[in-house]
């Protein structure tokens, strides 16, 4: 069945706004300009104030909630589900997941590449498998197992290529880059712990995709903000890239933005990217499939990995295609993405019913489980 010009229009934005999310953030690590008092030329290296944009543009997704369902109230037949009514509470500790995470991602990109910093985030699916089933009581399916082991044989090439590229001379240090490296697996800890937490909190109040993002893009928002006053008094020696070696200087981040206004254009890209690229994702999701969904992710990949390639931000190493290829076929056997070829397969096809109806069968129990607390709650 053919796409739709609308569908065609959602694949293209996700893909985009995902790609632009990435480089935008990276694009803003890589000025230098004078800060505060006068300090000569320095690196733009304030990760918690490009994470307080990220969080705006997550919080901006409630507007869009609310303006779709005033103008799906209009229709005749309203379609819209707006979900139910939840005390909002419940999703302050995934957004403190998200700030916390995100955070440690924006110090780890300043550290590594744009691509191994995406490559890496392919991380996410072995923790959360593994604490999907220490907590959700979810069971695997073989091919998943499968997909985690390839998974993390990807990250050990990738984490390879990045290990060699810091002999070969690269902008980055090997120290930085192997740092940052691990800065991003540890933040893929807490990221499958966010989202965990949010499939359980989804199921059992059926609260929609775009106000729970919202609703934790304004959690993360006002408490980082209120965070960036101690920041400015902690001191963090080297570790920090600030004149004053603070964990943040928020005050040096907005001087360099009016010496050299070309990084808050690299912010505001952050910040409308994040905002339309989870629109999208969550129409794609609805429109055409959760499975194309991870396919535009992956591309996102190679598109962030192409670009930084193209502007020279870091160089080619073979070595990076094969872990990009192994997390790719790691990706796709988790998320199932393997079934549709198999399943034109005789000797096949009855393995992956088999799987589809498992798999089927478990998401009934998570929604029933879901149903059964909430009924014992009221």
């Amino acid at each position: 069945m053919a796409w739709t010009k609308y569908q065609l229009f959602l694949a293209g934005l996700m893909l985009t706004t995902g790609s632009i999310n990435t480089l935008s953030a990276k694009w803003a690590d890589m000025f230098t300009a004078k800060g505060c008092h006068d300090d000569p030329d320095h690196g733009f290296s304030h990760p918690f104030v490009q994470a307080v944009g990220m969080f705006l543009g997550e919080f901006s997704c409630l507007a869009v909630f609310y303006i779709l369902l005033c103008h799906d109230r209009r229709r005749p037949e309203p379609k819209m589900n707006p979900g139910q009514s939840f005390n909002p509470l419940l999703f302050l500790a995934p957004a403190m997941c998200d700030m916390t995470a995100t955070s440690i991602m924006y110090v780890a990109l300043s550290m590594t590449s744009a691509s191994s910093f995406q490559m890496l985030r392919g991380a996410v699916i072995i923790f959360t498998g593994l604490l999907s089933v220490a907590f959700l009581g979810r069971r695997l399916l073989v091919s998943q197992w499968i997909g985690i082991l390839i998974t993390i044989l990807g990250l050990v090439i990738v984490g390879l290529a990045d290990f060699f590229s810091g002999h070969n001379g690269d902008s980055h240090q090997l120290s930085d880059i192997i740092t940052g490296d691990l800065l991003i697996i540890m933040a893929q800890v807490i990221v499958s712990v966010q989202m965990v937490l949010e499939e359980k909190f989804v199921y059992k109040h059926d609260v929609h995709p775009l106000r729970a993002v919202g609703t934790e893009g304004f959690f993360g928002f006002f408490v980082l903000s209120l965070l960036l006053i101690p920041m400015y008094f902690i001191p963090v020696g080297d570790f920090s890239g600030n004149p004053r070696q603070v964990l943040e200087d928020a005050l040096d981040a907005f001087c360099q933005i009016g010496h050299q206004p070309l990084i808050l254009l690299a912010l505001l890209g952050n910040t409308v990217s994040i905002a339309f690229f989870n629109f999208a994702g969550i129409s794609v999701t609805k429109e055409i499939s959760a499975t194309t969904r991870m396919v535009l992710d992956s591309l996102r990949t190679l598109v962030i990995w192409v670009v930084s390639l193209a502007l020279r931000w870091e160089q080619f190493h073979g070595l990076q295609v094969l872990g990009f290829l192994v997390l790719l076929l790691g990706t796709a056997l988790y998320n199932g993405l393997h079934r549709p070829l198999l399943v034109r397969l005789p000797c096949c096809a009855g393995m992956v019913e088999a799987e589809e109806e498992s798999s089927a069968g478990e998401r009934e129990r998570l929604l029933n489980d879901g149903r059964v607390q909430a009924d014992d709650e009221s």
